[in-house]
């Protein structure tokens, strides 16, 4: 089916607490500060935990099809990215390693096993293992420490870009003055007419984490979209679990 392969590689892309409270209700006011210093604070804030065993909401738009399904996150750090999405069945189950992109669907009964070209093909943009892991947690997908940035405020964040911007694409993240996590980060190809936006309108802290509470993806290509939000049930920290993953017998494998 259509529909589970592209829902299939946009869950992709994206919790037992002990305690958990919104963070974003209030905002402070944003102050003159260095592009550097904004950057430094960001890279401060990255998440510093060995693993995520989180619950998610997600739901799915591409202006043909609107689906909700629940989705178990499982990530090990720079290691591997394990996801199982049901709705009262399991529809699949997916693996992501910095060199691999794995998933199988008992509902449909069909296979995928390639590499991270797939997200290519949807959202329009070359993304890795670690921007994808960057992605979930409300990091920047580049290292904004590797190379000197320009910094304006804008809706009361900072807004961090490249002083040299890639000659295809140009991206910008919008850091916030109250923790140094993300608002926002775009990915912009005016050439061909696509864009990717996250978006993260609240964090929980748990634990004395930060955490996306919500995620929001709009990814857009010529004449079509794709619209993601995720939101976080519950997620522990640095606890013990198993990625297992087996592609049955007998299913059909997918050409994407």
């Amino acid at each position: 089916m259509k529909f589970i392969k592209y829902f299939l590689v946009f869950t992709l892309i994206f919790t037992s607490c002990k305690s958990k409270k919104n963070v974003t209700d209030v905002k402070e006011i944003v102050r003159n500060m260095s592009a550097k210093k904004v950057a430094r604070k960001h890279v401060a804030a990255n998440f510093d935990k060995k693993s995520v065993n989180a619950k998610l909401k997600a739901n799915f738009n591409n202006g043909k099809v609107k689906q909700s399904i629940s989705v178990s996150l499982r990530m090990k750090k720079d290691e591997v990215i394990w996801l199982k999405g049901t709705k009262f069945i399991t529809v699949f189950k997916a693996k992501i390693t910095p060199t691999s992109v794995s998933y199988y669907s008992p509902f449909a009964k069909n296979y995928f096993e390639g590499d991270f070209n797939m997200l290519k093909k949807i959202l329009g943009v070359d993304i890795n293992f670690e921007q994808l892991q960057n992605l979930l947690l409300g990091q920047s997908v580049l290292n904004v420490k590797e190379q000197k940035q320009n910094v304006i405020i804008k809706d009361n964040s900072y807004i961090l870009s490249p002083e040299i911007q890639a000659h295809i694409f140009a991206i910008f993240f919008a850091v916030n003055p109250t923790h140094f996590k993300l608002d926002n980060q775009s990915i912009v190809n005016p050439l061909k007419n696509q864009r990717l936006d996250v978006t993260y309108p609240s964090y929980s802290l748990i634990d004395n984490v930060l955490f996306p509470a919500t995620i929001k993806i709009k990814a857009k290509q010529a004449n079509r979209f794709t619209n993601v939000n995720f939101f976080l049930k519950s997620v522990a920290f640095d606890t013990d679990f198993e990625t297992p993953f087996t592609i049955p017998n007998g299913y059909k494998e997918l050409k994407l």
